[in-house]
């Protein structure tokens, strides 16, 4: 378990490096909310609207809010979700991140990953996937930037 939390940090470490150092390439067709099934993404992951956010929630479907305290302190969180902190404000993995969502998501069970922007869940769905073995996971692809413009509702933290 060690040696694959190791293996987890470094990759993501890599991926999210190598993510923040390329220019936002994506377009508004990129943007548009996904209204049908999730689309299996190159990661192995697959990217879901707000729409389909909320349809899984509604049945039932684990959402993590990978974000930081301080952001759900400033925006809230969608009702429901669970709250473990992937990266902190130097981009740093927070170690205890694995253990933490292990203890709560199961590898064959549809997962759900919210952050700010969608971003960082592109980064940690493809690990969770690649790393981890976890099979069905969904990253939110306007985060909760886009949740809260599309007047949804959000709770306190």
């Amino acid at each position: 378990m060690r040696y694959l939390k190791i293996n987890l940090i470094l990759f993501l470490s890599c991926l999210f490096f190598t993510m923040s150092c390329i220019a936002n390439t994506e377009t508004a067709e990129d943007k548009k909310p996904i209204a049908a099934a999730p689309v299996i993404q190159a990661g192995g992951y697959s990217n879901i609207s707000n729409a389909k956010l909320q349809e899984l929630l509604d049945q039932g479907v684990l959402l993590v809010d990978i974000r930081r305290k301080d952001e759900w302190l400033q925006t809230g969180i969608v009702k429901g979700s669970k709250t473990i902190t992937f990266f902190d404000q130097m981009g740093k993995i927070n170690n205890d991140f694995v253990p933490q969502f292990t203890a709560i998501a199961k590898p064959d069970q549809p997962i759900m990953l919210i952050c700010r922007t969608g971003n960082r869940t592109k980064a940690v769905s493809a690990a969770l996937v690649q790393q981890l073995g976890y099979k069905n996971v969904m990253n939110v692809t306007t985060g909760i930037t886009g949740w809260i413009a599309e007047k949804r509702s959000v709770e306190k933290y």
